[in-house]
């Protein structure tokens, strides 16, 4: 569902993904230049919608120049029971006038889950919350549109 054409990339854009759901959206920023993306945070979502004061305030703060939006398919690639929520996130993007694309996102929160999981046995972290699951999936997103655009270009 990618609405800008592949020429339209540039190889040093940092990028902003987004891991939606129902009650929180998981964002983390990434850079075409490294291929590698960090998790920023959560903003809410609720019965009056995404949080888009924060989202607003996360486009101010790192200037993507792209958005990219997990796509939730299942393991057949068929559509997931979320598409529909996420199509409607994604027109809501259009706003800020950024190009935004959709990734494959099967799998991110599991191993999202499994990443934070090795590094807490590891003692490199405490404990785990979904918050930290939900940004953490936002970056493997990020890294998965990112190892994409650089095999594409390259």
């Amino acid at each position: 569902m990618p609405d800008t054409p592949e020429h339209d990339y540039s190889p040093t854009e940092t990028i902003l993904a987004f891991d939606f759901g129902l009650r929180r959206i998981g964002v983390a920023v990434g850079q075409t230049i490294t291929g590698s993306a960090s998790p920023l945070r959560v903003v809410s979502n609720g019965d009056r919608g995404p949080d888009f004061e924060s989202i607003s305030a996360l486009i101010g703060e790192w200037q993507p120049a792209r958005l990219i939006v997990g796509l939730p398919l299942h393991a057949d690639g068929s559509p997931g029971e979320m598409q529909s929520h996420v199509t409607e996130f994604v027109r809501q993007l259009w706003r800020y006038r950024l190009p935004t694309d959709t990734v494959d996102e099967r799998y991110t929160s599991l191993e999202a889950e499994a990443a934070l999981k090795n590094a807490r046995a590891a003692g490199s972290r405490g404990r785990i919350s979904k918050e930290t699951i939900d940004s953490a999936a936002a970056v493997f997103i990020a890294e998965r549109y990112l190892a994409s655009r650089l095999s594409a270009a390259g």
